[in-house]
């Protein structure tokens, strides 16, 4: 066998060996600190990030000294994702390497751990939680954790854009004023954004301020926009669904007269679905509008959905046309 696949293999191997151990004993709220690093090599600086999100944050930071590539593309769910064997050999040959953390990445959690050893390994919520910061939601049923849908609240993951910089210019002081030039033109972009969802959010009946989707995925934004969020699993799409619950959030959508619920692009549809027809026998008509909602992962690569922006732009788009009366068909 080559030298190259026995090394490929070797390292598969040691990664699901680390997999092996349930990320749930890692209860903490804080995520791994990386040992002090400091950039050596040549430029750019090879880095992979788990999401589509955390790589474009760390992209738009980084600018032309990096080159940046996501494990995880569209469609593609964190909280089940398993390395590959092409996985290692990127993670093996990154400079640095970028994740949600919190436990978004929950087959991974213990990997990042120990690679955080060796390696520059940066969790980008790491300041929110090590600065304790208020906004930072602790459902009851995620025992122990915060909720680490930190991004669907621009406001915070703008915060989060802050910490990563002060990441980068640890890593590369050189280039630091490149790094914070970077970061203050894409936070004036977050500014925006974040105005645009609280003035189009607020275009909704105040009655109809209800968004129900797969899991419970839209915390944050609902927290932080006005809407009251139901999900019909819970934090992490391995949730089982609770008849007891899904009946409690039925009764709801009728008493209310919620007209639509929201279907993801990474859970599958039948579970949202599942509501429409016991609603109709109690003779409410749900809807399920034809355009999923992004709620872990951005949109096809060239698509407008596909930068982080784009995709809260869509997230709002479909929720604003789906609970006001005036704008659904």
């Amino acid at each position: 066998m080559p030298l190259a696949k026995i090394i490929v293999l070797s390292g598969l191997l040691w990664v699901f060996s680390l997999l092996g151990c349930n990320a749930s004993h890692s209860d903490t709220h804080t995520p791994p600190v990386a040992q002090a690093r400091t950039f050596t090599g040549k430029l750019p600086i090879k880095i992979v990030a788990t999401t589509g999100q955390v790589a474009e944050l760390a992209a738009r930071i980084g600018g032309e000294h990096v080159r940046v590539e996501a494990l995880m593309g569209p469609g593609v769910d964190p909280h089940l994702y398993r390395p590959i064997a092409s996985d290692v050999e990127k993670l093996n040959e990154a400079d640095a390497i970028f994740y949600n953390g919190l436990h978004l990445e929950g087959r991974m959690s213990d990997l990042f751990v120990r690679m955080a050893r060796s390696k520059a390994t940066f969790a980008v919520t790491e300041g929110l939680t090590t600065r304790g910061d208020a906004r930072l939601r602790e459902p009851p049923e995620f025992a122990g954790m915060y909720d680490p849908h930190v991004w669907h609240d621009v406001a915070l993951w703008s915060d989060c854009v802050k910490d990563v910089t002060e990441m980068f210019v640890k890593f590369d002081p050189p280039r630091a004023e490149s790094y914070r030039a970077n970061a203050a033109e894409y936070i004036a972009e977050l500014s925006g954004l974040d105005k645009y969802c609280r003035e189009e959010i607020g275009k909704i009946p105040a009655e109809n301020r209800v968004l129900v989707t797969a899991h419970d995925a839209f915390g944050y934004f609902g927290k932080a926009y006005g809407l009251e969020v139901f999900g019909l699993k819970g934090i992490s799409t391995e949730d089982e669904i609770d008849l007891a619950h899904q009946e409690q959030i039925q009764k709801m959508l009728v008493d209310r007269k919620i007209p639509a619920v929201f279907v993801e692009s990474a859970v599958a549809p039948r579970t949202v679905q599942a509501l429409v027809q016991p609603c109709r026998a109690a003779g409410h008509e749900l809807r399920v509008p034809e355009q999923e909602l992004y709620a872990d992962a951005l949109g096809l690569a060239g698509s407008e959905d596909s930068t982080y922006a784009g995709m809260i732009r869509h997230n709002v788009r479909v929720i604003v046309e789906a609970l006001s009366p005036e704008k659904s068909p």
